[in-house]
């Protein structure tokens, strides 16, 4: 959701939509510095977040930011911002934070995890923010971006100092696009195997529902309204009826206008996906 005119407001928007979770972008996701968050702010967020009952939310952090980055220079600005991001989320009491796990840009994706994970132990060392959990989020692999295979998020899983305090966030479009078929029952239970297999189904702390604009394995970030991409109906359905699944919060990150009529109608057809008597 838009924190346009104040964060707090978020949750009057989440509201509009009657929706069960909220994720928002504590600053301006394109910009390096932000403005200082004040006590004031902090306190008209958390009031708000009070009023909502225990609804989930979580942040994500600037698209900026990568603590992969071979320059010196750029890793240093992506590690101070990753630290007042945490520290943000922490002040706000937003328990959650998501992040991409950056690009390599050319250095070759071994040297690039052991940078990122490098840079993020050290962001988690610094950070005054034990309170907040990282969710490494799997993409769709564009370009130099590292996360795209199961393999390489459960290294920095297995390399990291405070893999107790890392989870997983699972985006359906970005999953989709890195190659990883959702779009049968079959396909689908053959994906979340696999990613069992090699990091745990209780890694997953968040999900991204998102269609796909582009084809299975097409390495493209799009994403698209529900029902209306490449992954399609059958995938969500057996998703959301999974029982495994029922205490995760989901968050859509599809394309939106001012009045919000987007979200209503993918909440609207995500739940009448999900409603079933038993599940098979």
């Amino acid at each position: 959701m838009s924190v346009a005119g104040g964060l707090h407001l978020a949750w009057e928007r989440i509201r509009r939509v009657k929706g069960e979770a909220l994720q928002i972008f504590t600053c301006n996701q394109r910009r390096w510095k932000a403005p200082p968050l004040g006590e004031e702010a902090a306190a008209r967020f958390r009031e708000a977040r009070s009023r909502a009952g225990d609804m989930p939310v979580a942040a994500h952090d600037s698209y900026l930011i990568n603590l992969a980055s071979p320059s010196g220079e750029g890793a240093r600005r992506s590690l101070e911002a990753f630290v007042e991001e945490l520290e943000r989320a922490s002040r706000l009491s937003i328990p959650l934070v998501v992040m991409h796990p950056g690009a390599h840009l050319g250095q070759g994706a071994r040297a690039g995890l052991r940078r990122f994970t490098a840079n993020l132990d050290e962001a988690l060392s610094r950070a005054d923010a034990r309170d907040v959990r990282v969710l490494l989020e799997a993409t769709a692999g564009q370009g130099t971006s590292l996360g795209a295979s199961f393999e390489e998020i459960a290294f920095i899983l297995e390399s990291s100092r405070h893999e107790n305090r890392l989870g997983v966030c699972l985006d359906t479009c970005h999953v989709f696009a890195a190659g990883y078929d959702l779009r049968t029952p079959e396909a689908l239970g053959e994906t979340l195997d696999r990613f069992h297999r090699l990091i745990g189904l209780e890694r997953i702390g968040l999900f991204h529902l998102n269609d796909s604009k582009t084809p299975l394995g097409s390495r493209r970030d799009r994403h698209e309204h529900i029902g209306r991409g490449r992954i399609g109906l059958e995938a969500f359905r057996h998703l959301l009826r999974d029982p495994r699944f029922r205490h995760l919060p989901m968050v859509l990150e599809t394309p939106k206008g001012k009045d919000l009529e987007e979200d209503r109608r993918s909440l609207r057809l995500l739940r009448s996906l999900e409603r079933v008597e038993d599940f098979t």
